[in-house]
């Protein structure tokens, strides 16, 4: 019986050494990835508004329309220190978890761009959202969420209507899809109202 307390006293010492471990790994490595995330989202915000001087973040600006979905940064992209458009880290639900979206747009009204930043969906067919060499238009070499660029925010956004489907994969279609146009007409309307255009 002695044994067995002292060899349980033992395995409660290990246990407590691993977890103290695990956390001082995991303190370390959360600010890397917190860095690594912040690069990633400076470069696709780049790639959206290649022209774009500055990002500023204006978080909470945005009334949602859409309560499923969820907006986590909005950066406001100027030129000459006048705006240009504005970019939304979107959420929302899609077939294998949440789908996290960058959409630009820019003060013409217009989609500037999408990038899909996160996507759990079925390798093959709905992770193809964010495949760049997946082609729902071959010919004209048009990705899926590279249909997205050039739309008016006036456009329907209706999946198999103006919006071309990933094959076999609807519902990761219409998720994508509704975070864009969510999105991008809080976006297209905050910048309307600073900008005094129209949507």
């Amino acid at each position: 019986m002695k044994n067995m307390v002292k060899l349980g006293f033992i395995m409660a010492i290990y246990a407590t050494v691993a977890c103290v471990s695990l956390a001082f790994v995991y303190a370390g490595t959360q600010k890397v990835i917190a860095e690594r995330q912040k690069a990633d989202l400076e470069a696709a915000l780049k790639d959206l508004f290649p022209q774009g001087e500055a990002f500023e973040e204006v978080t909470g600006t945005l009334q949602n329309s859409d309560s499923s979905i969820s907006f986590k940064n909005e950066y406001v992209i100027k030129q000459g220190g006048a705006p240009i458009g504005m970019a939304v880290r979107a959420v929302g639900a899609s077939y294998g978890g949440p789908v996290t979206v960058l959409v630009g747009v820019g003060t013409d009204g217009k989609i500037a761009g999408v990038k899909v930043l996160e996507n759990k969906d079925t390798p093959g067919l709905g992770a193809n959202a964010a495949n760049p060499s997946y082609f729902v238009d071959r010919a004209s070499g048009i990705t899926f969420y590279g249909q997205f660029k050039g739309k008016s925010l006036s456009d329907p956004f209706e999946v198999k209507g103006d919006v071309i489907a990933i094959t076999a994969s609807t519902i990761t279609s219409k998720a994508v899809t509704r975070v864009v146009k969510t999105a991008g007409q809080a976006a297209g309307t905050w910048l309307a109202a600073q900008t005094g255009g129209s949507k």
